[in-house]
């Protein structure tokens, strides 16, 4: 149920009618859905559609959704409406904000960049934008922050300084040597992926038992299971639209059977396979957790035990079978190979066992 708390701080509207009308809504879609639970899904669908539309026509009805990024970003530089006396706005990271829509960021990108430009104006605390104080903020994540996270903070603010105009207080990102080894305590092995295996195939709802199996034998993120449906098991391929790319990946014939078996017995007609009870599809918090839940019964640290580490054990069982790291970078979606060298280097104990051989300490 969507509080009137919530529809406000999410739409930004006060118009007087805007909570009777949406309650209006509300209250037929509720009731539509009571009347015939089989239109339950699409119901869902078309109020999603619904808010969307109304999120974007809020920018629109101030004449900044339309057209290209690149015009609304020349326009409010030249306007001067971005930043008062180079200092941190509500209205320039509004307008931040829209300039990111109109990318095509994710909404999780948006949000993630918004909150770390909130994070710099606490830091800034109402100070005025500057090269040394943009550093200083850079030595504070420094002490705080491993360097890739340090990096992609920056990434955010730096966009923002950009956008506005103010390209001179830019900082460069942290030089981070591509590491030869992995962290072997971090990883997870062959023999502790099959004990969670078993673990989730002994509890009563072996729903977790299929998502491990399907993010491992095929190496999809987990945010990527929703495009693993009743359609696709059919043809045996899946089409996934993520993060602006499209790829295709195949469906292991002895995963199918598997899959097409728990269909049959939840009695999944169409759409996502992995559902919550309300039809809608899996996500990471709801995996995360199940998964965390068998770890003592498994075995296994709970520490290495997370849908991501799943990714990576097929990476590396891949590259030990075929060594072909562009058709690996392929299946796993990643734009570039360096991304994927990470995902098969090789752990510490295999390392030292090289240097051992080539008997160079005497």
């Amino acid at each position: 149920k969507i509080t009137l708390a919530a529809r406000k701080r999410f739409f930004h509207v006060e118009h007087p009618f805007f909570d009777v009308i949406i309650n209006f809504i509300i209250s037929k879609i509720s009731h539509m859905v009571k009347k015939n639970k089989k239109n339950a899904k699409r119901l869902n669908q078309n109020r999603d559609r619904f808010s969307l539309f109304l999120y974007t026509a809020k920018f629109t009805k101030a004449g900044l959704v339309e057209g290209r990024a690149e015009d609304t970003k020349e326009k409010t530089q030249k306007e001067g409406i971005l930043m008062e006396g180079k200092r941190i706005t509500q209205k320039s990271l509004k307008e931040y904000e829209i300039f990111l829509i109109q990318e095509e960021k994710s909404r999780a990108t948006v949000e993630k960049y918004m909150r770390e430009l909130q994070i710099l104006s606490t830091f800034l605390g109402g100070a005025k934008i500057s090269k040394q104080k943009i550093l200083e903020y850079r030595e504070r994540m420094i002490q705080s922050y491993q360097p890739k996270t340090v990096n992609a903070k920056l990434s955010a603010v730096n966009s923002y300084l950009e956008f506005t105009g103010c390209q001179t207080y830019t900082v460069k990102l942290l030089k981070i040597q591509r590491q030869a080894f992995i962290d072997e305590e971090r990883e997870l092995s062959e023999q502790e992926y099959r004990r969670l295996l078993m673990a989730a195939r002994n509890r009563p709802n072996l729903r977790l038992y299929y998502v491990i199996l399907t993010i491992c034998g095929t190496g999809i993120r987990v945010g990527e299971l929703k495009f693993i449906t009743v359609e696709a098991l059919k043809c045996g391929r899946v089409q996934i639209h993520l993060k602006g790319k499209d790829r295709t990946i195949l469906l292991p014939k002895k995963l199918k059977k598997k899959l097409r078996t728990y269909v049959n017995n939840q009695g999944i007609q169409s759409g996502p396979i992995f559902q919550t009870r309300t039809g809608k599809p899996l996500d990471r918090s709801n995996i995360c957790h199940e998964m965390k839940a068998i770890c003592e019964e498994a075995g296994v640290d709970k520490t290495k035990v997370f849908p991501h580490n799943l990714r990576h054990l097929f990476a590396r069982c891949f590259y030990a079978v075929e060594k072909n790291l562009a058709l690996l970078a392929d299946i796993l979606g990643h734009s570039s190979i360096e991304t994927t060298r990470i995902y098969v280097a090789e752990g510490i104990r295999k390392q030292e066992r090289i240097i051992k051989k080539m008997k160079l300490i005497v």
